[in-house]
């Protein structure tokens, strides 16, 4: 008999460190998401030892590159439209065009 295994969702946002003039966005603003998240989801995991690196073709012959922060929480139910909203809402507190939120199910073992 096999026991049954526990899906959760694995919500990841990507925060840019720096806005379009390269300056860094304040400390602040990076507790604010994570005070805001740990209330809402009891806890998360931050990837900001070594900021990950996001490339991408803007034309055919120039490439840009962001540094970022990845924020992760872990939810049983996934509430698209708070998402939505919420990744709506830091796009606009961080300037951006496009912000990054993406989900995966993961199974527990």
């Amino acid at each position: 008999m096999h026991e049954q295994k526990e899906i959760m969702h694995l919500i990841q946002i990507l925060l840019p460190l720096y806005d379009n003039e390269g300056k860094p966005f304040p400390q602040h603003e990076f507790e604010l998401v994570r005070d805001e998240l740990t209330e809402r989801f009891g806890g998360l995991t931050t990837y900001v030892r070594s900021p990950a690196k996001g490339l991408w073709k803007e034309t055919s012959t120039t490439t840009v590159h962001d540094d970022i922060v990845i924020y992760e929480v872990m939810t049983e139910q996934l509430d698209q439209d708070w998402w939505r909203g919420y990744r709506e809402e830091l796009a606009a507190r961080y300037r951006q065009e496009m912000l990054i939120v993406r989900v995966s199910e993961v199974q527990l073992l």
